[in-house]
């Protein structure tokens, strides 16, 4: 697989046309990360502004779509002088299948800039094994290379929900722009899977990406990981909530995520 793969299964053409891979299925259909990469992308080409940054997005996924061409419908709501609100539709064979509202603005000057809680102490990736898939598992797990760092493995009745390790595309080297990082904070088995005992699934009902560094960032190296951290806490009426964090390398937190799932 060549360099910038990711760029080019997450592309949007004239008039809003996208093409769903089937290199990014999970058991449920095309990973949740994936499919918000792609309307962030259409977002970003509608705001038109380089120097106004993804701040926040969410995306309600209504249905999974299809593997095959599908089209995204992009309104700007509102264009200030500083933010701009935008919401779009992801729309394949007449049905709406994401529902999806952004936030883009310039950089704001602020009083104070601080990040309390810096990244959990691990080992660095190169003291760590990187898994590898097995042939049968979904498409998904061989796009990445993850090296688990933190929590319990997934399905070993460990007490808390926590889970994450180091992160990075597994074949594409690019820059860590706001799409990568929209698909990162969806790659990682789901937390709640270190407390249970058997298999399970865990479709997406929404997904809210905080985007917390200036993207592309700078200093990340087309070789360097992510530390992916996710959390879940409540499991009730069959849905848990995941919360997560990127951080670089250096320590630099990325993103904040929040995702809410069926667990089934």
């Amino acid at each position: 697989m060549g360099d910038h793969a990711f760029a080019a299964e997450t592309a949007v053409g004239p008039g809003g046309a996208v093409t769903i891979s089937d290199a990014w299925n999970a058991p449920t259909g095309p990973n949740g990360g994936y499919v918000a990469a792609i309307v962030l992308r259409a977002m970003q080409d509608a705001v038109g502004d380089p120097a106004r940054s993804p701040r926040s997005l969410t995306c309600h996924f209504l249905r999974p779509p299809q593997p095959g061409p599908a089209t995204l419908e992009v309104t700007v709501e509102r264009a200030g002088r500083s933010v701009s609100t935008l919401t779009a539709r992801l729309v394949q064979d007449g049905k709406p299948m994401v529902l999806a509202i952004a936030a883009f603005s310039l950089a704001f000057a602020s009083p104070q800039t601080w990040q309390l809680d810096g990244p959990p102490d691990v080992p660095p990736p190169d003291a760590l094994e990187p898994f590898r898939p097995r042939p049968e598992m979904p498409a998904v797990a061989h796009r990445f290379e993850t090296r688990w760092a933190l929590g319990g493995v997934p399905f070993s009745g460990a007490p808390d929900a926590v889970s994450g390790g180091w992160l990075r595309l597994a074949h594409d080297r690019q820059p860590l722009d706001a799409p990568l990082v929209t698909l990162l904070t969806d790659a990682w088995m789901p937390a709640s899977f270190s407390r249970l005992s058997a298999p399970a699934m865990a479709p997406t009902i929404d997904l809210t990406v905080h985007f917390r560094a200036p993207l592309p960032l700078a200093g990340h190296g087309p070789d360097d990981h992510v530390l992916a951290i996710f959390r879940s806490r409540h499991v009730q009426d069959g849905f848990v909530e995941e919360d997560g964090e990127l951080f670089a390398q250096d320590g630099r937190l990325i993103a904040m995520s929040r995702q809410l799932a069926i667990l089934r």
